[in-house]
């Protein structure tokens, strides 16, 4: 049997997502602020892409720069976002939360993933800053939806990954 790659495309709005579709991706990721390496769309960007496209958005759920949740307050934040953004239309999502030793937040993570409620989700970037990836995937291991990492091969982006 063959598994063919899944073309994902960054989207930050309705013009990029009508683009990316045309040009054959298969899957989008809906982001605002690539500077910060993506952070979560407004739920209306989120709602008008929806309408524009028929391929599957995965959507970022994380609210400030860096890898962090934010505590109990940010993670409170992340699940009313999650609502908010499944209001909109979204099923698939991308997370991830490094604690300040570079392990998985755990508790961030779990949190948000049950607010998910059994929806898709990759997750983001932070492997790339984990002090452990090989922990950090043990500890991810058989998290309900969890089906991708998103990696760019080194902390330093895709030019040192590759």
């Amino acid at each position: 049997m063959s598994v063919r790659a899944v073309l994902e495309v960054i989207a930050l709005d309705v013009e990029d997502a009508v683009a990316a579709q045309a040009g054959g991706a298969d899957r989008l990721e809906l982001v605002t602020d690539m500077a910060a390496d993506g952070l979560t769309p407004p739920a209306a960007t989120v709602a008008a892409i929806r309408a524009a496209v028929d391929v599957p958005l995965r959507v970022m759920v994380r609210l400030t720069d860096g890898f962090c949740a934010g505590g109990p307050q940010g993670v409170d934040r992340l699940t009313g976002v999650v609502e908010e953004l499944r209001e909109a239309g979204a099923r698939e999502f991308v997370l991830g939360f490094l604690d300040e030793h570079g392990a998985v937040d755990l508790p961030a993570v779990e949190r948000v993933v049950a607010a998910l409620d059994g929806c898709p989700w990759t997750f983001h970037r932070a492997i790339d800053r984990a002090a452990d990836r090989d922990a950090l995937r043990k500890e991810l291991d058989g998290m309900p939806g969890l089906d991708t990492y998103l990696t760019a091969g080194a902390a330093g982006g895709v030019d040192e990954g590759l």
